[in-house]
């Protein structure tokens, strides 16, 4: 969950005294590995739950957190997250045997229905989901920021580091987005299910690379967010999203690397978990301060475990998938872990303890049947293979042990799961935990459908059928609905529209209906061209913009055939350029308007489309072609 008590560096001295302590704390991390003071023979696992909230009519982000959080002030499980319609929980540490899968999945239902209830004296839902379907850029401007001290000081201090003058998005799968943001709160898009293992500290270095070989296969087969703001994209587009969500560089005409916060890594742990540390801290400014009073130097000299919180603090603005973690066992001792950050929410619990297992089964049985990681696959072919299952989930081929090439699937299969059993038998868990949640793992790989491909493949049947925001909110309505029956994500059934009893378009915003595969033209072009154009793609209106994607003007079918009738009666004499037919001064409506106001604004001018500007810039279009299509579902809606 983070450090608490942090604040911005708002002067150097301050800055001074807190590198000087992160310094500290990396010397006292030092000599406690050199004098074994660390808990060892003992593996416990962890896990965070992270979510959405969502209003029960619409499916859109419901921004009450912090109302449902004063509801349960006793419970410190539950806490808040970035955006104000998330939320998230711990469980409870536990030993890696017996049952402690099936307990941490009662536990996670139990908490997760305590939150249910809360949420629904508030006309919400929970939803457990890699990136909401549902969600618009709207939702991640600075109003949706959780109201936390220590929220504000991250986005400020992240956007002090912005090199340009905007966060930017570019990512391409079936479909294409390509937007700017003005803050770092796109982060909010993303809600995982964070894993931790504690490994004993002589065992830190060979088990990190295992990690890190692991989280491609993990990700194909566990991938569970496809889509974004409408777009199809990766399987795994929180892995890109999250990165270039807080990447704050530019890009240059020389050739300097620089290393983003969020990161797979740039090579194999050699040595020590320091290495980890010492490159962030080398590599990444420090952005916030911990409200710190330890001497952890001190507590050092007098044989006392220090909690390393500048350290913490740092560590928790660098984004690693695979983080290390530093803690204090309940007998005092202190640990390490390694944090899996890979995973998405969802589809629902029984899949992510299927996860979890699948993932902890092969830690430890690779373990036992591959002395050194390094000599059996390349660091190039792994980080490779981290892109691969990013893109393409459970479609990714890899290039495995020995070069050999495999598919994700064959993978898994054959490879893996007997591997994961083997690791889980030895650890004694539970024989009908093994066989329950491998059988998940397993069913997913045999039918090739994991979440994200079942995302895709209904969000597709869907579009077909409607519009998008009505498909979204099918779609979003469908996953709760499934979650609900607790049944793992290979066994869910296509939604149909049939199955969202009530559409109610959150506020009717021109966001949520307007198009934005345009067809533009300069104000310098032929008006032939824009004639053909219209006449090509069967529209009405063209939009006019400059080479900056501002809009200039608007030409609509009838003032081309104006421009026709005064050519022939002038005997072709009239100019033929955009900029001397077009309307220079159309209305315009924002985004964020209501339908309600853009049809009047229509009414009001005696037009049948509007160009949706920001701040002067072409982002979309309304016809009245599109309020007829929402009257007819609406009413569709109601007849059934």
């Amino acid at each position: 969950m983070g450090e608490h008590k942090v604040s911005l560096l708002s002067n150097k001295k301050q800055m001074h005294h807190f590198v000087r302590q992160l310094l500290a704390d990396i010397r006292a991390l030092e000599y406690m590995l050199e004098n074994n003071w660390f808990e060892s023979g003992i593996t416990r696992i962890g896990a965070e739950q992270e979510m959405c909230l969502v209003d029960k009519k619409t499916y859109k982000p419901a921004p009450i957190s912090m109302e449902v959080l004063a509801k349960m002030k006793n419970d410190a499980w539950v806490e808040t997250e970035l955006a104000k319609f998330n939320l998230e929980t711990t469980q409870e540490p536990r030993e890696l045997k017996a049952k402690c899968f099936s307990l941490m999945e009662e536990e996670i239902r139990l908490k997760l229905d305590k939150i249910k209830g809360k949420v629904s004296k508030f006309d919400a839902e929970v939803v457990l989901c890699g990136i909401l379907p549902t969600l618009r850029m709207f939702h991640l401007e600075m109003e949706y920021l959780t109201p936390e001290k220590r929220y504000y000081a991250l986005m400020e201090a992240i956007n002090a580091q912005l090199e340009g003058n905007a966060y930017e998005l570019r990512l391409m799968g079936i479909d294409e987005l390509l937007i700017k943001h003005d803050s770092p709160l796109l982060e909010a898009c993303n809600t995982s299910f964070q894993v931790h293992l504690q490994v004993d500290a002589k065992d830190f270095v060979k088990m990190y690379n295992i990690a890190q070989t692991l989280t491609a296969p993990i990700m194909a087969i566990a991938a569970n967010s496809p889509i974004v703001f409408g777009k199809r994209l990766w399987h795994e587009t929180r892995i890109a999203l999250f990165q270039q969500a807080l990447d704050t560089r530019s890009s240059k005409y020389h050739m300097r690397e620089k290393s983003p916060r969020v990161s797979f890594g740039n090579g194999w742990l050699q040595n020590s978990i320091l290495e980890i540390y010492k490159e962030d801290i080398a590599r990444f400014r420090v952005l916030i301060a911990g409200d710190i009073k330890e001497d952890s130097g001190k507590l050092i000299s007098k044989n006392q475990v220090p909690k390393l919180r500048a350290l913490q603090v740092h560590n928790g603005t660098v984004y690693r998938w695979n983080r290390p973690c530093y803690g204090i066992s309940p007998n005092g001792q202190p640990h390490l872990r390694i944090e899996n950050r890979v995973l998405a929410a969802g589809p629902t619990v029984v899949d992510e303890i299927a996860n979890t297992a699948f993932w902890m089964g092969i830690m430890v049985g690779m373990a036992d049947e591959v002395d050194d990681i390094r000599e059996m696959i390349t660091w190039e072919d792994v980080r490779d293979n981290f892109g691969k299952a990013a893109k393409f989930g459970i479609d990714s081929n890899f290039t495995w042990f020995n070069d050999e090439k495999i598919s994700a699937c064959d993978l898994v299969l054959k490879k893996l799961i007997p591997m994961a059993k083997k690791g889980l038998k030895k650890r004694k868990v539970n024989q009908k935990d093994i066989d329950k949640y491998m059988g998940i793992i397993e069913a997913r790989a045999e039918m090739h459908m994991n979440g994200a491909r079942w995302q895709l493949r209904a969000y597709t049947k869907l579009m077909k059928e409607t519009n998008r925001d009505e498909a979204l909110t099918c779609l979003t309505a469908s996953i709760i609905a499934n979650q609900k029956k607790g049944i793992p994500v290979h066994t869910w059934k296509m939604p149909k529209l049939s199955d969202l009893k009530t559409y109610s378009p959150s506020k009717m915003l021109v966001e949520e209906f307007m198009f934005t595969d345009l067809f533009t033209v300069r104000k310098d072009d032929i008006v032939d061209l824009v004639a053909d154009i219209m006449d090509w793609k069967s529209i009405r209106y063209t939009p006019v913009e400059n080479k900056d994607g501002e809009l200039v003007g608007m030409i609509t079918s009838k003032l081309i055939l104006n421009h026709y009738i005064n050519n022939k009666q002038n005997n072709g004499k009239t100019s033929s350029q955009v900029k001397d037919v077009m309307d220079k001064n159309p209305p315009t409506i924002e985004a964020k308007d209501s339908i309600k106001k853009a049809m009047k604004k229509m009414k009001e001018f005696g037009v049948g489309c509007l160009p949706v500007v920001k701040d002067k810039e072409l982002v979309g279009m309304i016809t009245e072609n599109d309020f007829i299509r929402i009257s007819n579902r609406l009413i569709e809606r109601q007849k059934s």
